[in-house]
């Protein structure tokens, strides 16, 4: 895969980390086997790096959890064995960056790592390890699980409270529709989109697993990466509209109802500026034309009375 095709998955999987702390952790939650409550706070920990061409981008999504406890993630798109050596790597620097002096010597305290894969591959593992070898003080197996998301079942995905992790479900017909854009196959992303995705929003929102916002944004994420995977095809024509309707929560239909309003309330007040505008420009145009007849006026009195004097009948 392309590293700038690969790009969108990564930053939109770093958008939806940055939804709400009750929807991240929940994911929290259930990636890790944790049940930390929904008001916890939650520090993000960006690092940036620099490419060869000097390009900044971020390297890893470490979270850290009421001041505590530090969470890894790395989401992959295709399987990658060297994934093991830049989570450690990454966790590394973050243990060092925190190190903390006590008796007898400093301590570092590694994140706990996980690698999401968000795209079907073959042969992924279970667990990634890397041996580390101290020599004398022996060695030590740091392991890394997997999690293989297009192997999770909508339910499970809703009762592990992971559903911000939604918007990629669209890749489980993708390979489908690579292969063959038959009505077949187009029912069956119809379905995904309707009875899974957009109905596990719905409850999860609910449920108070995600708030209003994050359900929105979760719509409007599907959406931006169903039109990057299929809106290109011309199969999909019927099906597009179909999902630019669905995709929209009532809250987004009145937004968008008020949008027009205040535009066609806009073009009447400028239509009723131009009215006006057009009026008093006619107004002024008429005084013009009378303080010009007045001038002219003005004038002939100052003439009359000019003969009058010099015929000596005025005073």
């Amino acid at each position: 895969m392309e590293p700038t095709v690969y790009h969108i998955y990564d930053k939109l999987f770093k958008k939806i980390l940055t939804l709400s702390s009750v929807a991240v952790v929940n994911l929290i939650n259930g990636l890790f086997d944790t049940d930390y409550p929904t008001d916890s706070t939650i520090a993000y920990n960006w690092t940036e790096f620099e490419k060869e061409d000097l390009r900044k981008i971020l390297a890893d999504t470490i979270l850290t959890i009421n001041g505590c406890h530090s969470y890894h993630m790395e989401a992959q798109m295709e399987e990658d064995e060297t994934i093991i050596l830049r989570v450690f790597d990454y966790s590394y620097s973050h243990a060092m960056r925190n190190a903390t002096d006590r008796t007898g010597g400093y301590s570092i305290r590694f994140p706990e790592p996980k690698v999401i894969y968000l795209y079907a591959a073959k042969n992924i593992p279970d667990e990634y390890v890397l041996n580390l070898d101290f020599g004398k003080q022996g060695v030590f197996c740091y392991k890394v699980s997997v999690c293989k998301f297009q192997e999770i079942s909508m339910e499970e995905l809703n009762d592990r409270k992971m559903v911000i992790l939604i918007p990629f479900a669209l890749l489980r017909v993708r390979d489908l529709l690579k292969k063959k854009r038959s009505p077949e196959n187009l029912e069956l992303l119809k379905k995904l989109i309707q009875n899974d995705i957009i109905k596990s929003i719905n409850q999860n929102l609910e449920l108070g697993n995600i708030t209003v916002w994050d359900a929105r944004k979760l719509r409007r994420y599907t959406h931006k990466l169903y039109e990057h995977i299929y809106s290109r095809y011309e199969e999909m024509e019927e099906l597009n509209e179909m999902t630019d309707e669905s995709l929209m929560l009532d809250v987004d239909i009145i937004e968008k109802r008020h949008e027009e309003e205040l535009k066609n309330l806009e073009k009447e007040l400028k239509d009723v500026i131009a009215d006006k505008d057009e009026i008093l420009t006619e107004k002024n145009k008429e005084l013009d034309q009378k303080d010009k007849e007045l001038s002219i006026k003005d004038e002939e009195i100052e003439r009359l009375k000019e003969m009058l004097a010099k015929a000596g009948l005025q005073e």
